[in-house]
């Protein structure tokens, strides 16, 4: 079964383009260096909950909008060597001066596929 990584940030809405160049440039080198797959999602339906939403999990601000996203691979291992390389990749070397989202507030984990159809 196949390992994930998924990913759920605050974009703020006037950084969008710019984040869908960030992410669109990321992708190339994941996909380079083995991901399965690399998706990117804006919110569309997301409502702010009383308790729990996508948009309270990142303190979304009004002008902002979420970003939900996972990077697909064929196993735990293969994930480890994949991100190892990408962190390594002078491509990715982050400009926090001009980082078009508030990476603090991002939360990411990796997950095990125990279903798959």
């Amino acid at each position: 079964m196949s390992y994930v990584d998924g990913f759920v940030l605050a974009v703020p809405k006037a950084n969008l383009d710019a984040y869908r160049k960030m992410a669109s440039d990321a992708g190339v080198v994941w996909k380079e260096y083995g991901a399965l797959a690399y998706v990117e999602c804006v919110g569309d339906d997301v409502p702010y909950g009383e308790l729990t939403s996508f948009p309270r999990s990142v303190q979304a601000k009004n002008d902002e909008i979420v970003v939900f996203s996972w990077i697909v691979y064929e196993s735990r291992q293969k994930r480890d060597e994949v991100n190892a390389r990408v962190m390594a990749d002078p491509r990715m070397k982050p400009d926090w001066d001009t980082m078009p989202f508030d990476a603090k507030r991002m939360i990411y984990g990796g997950f095990e596929s125990f279903l798959e159809l």
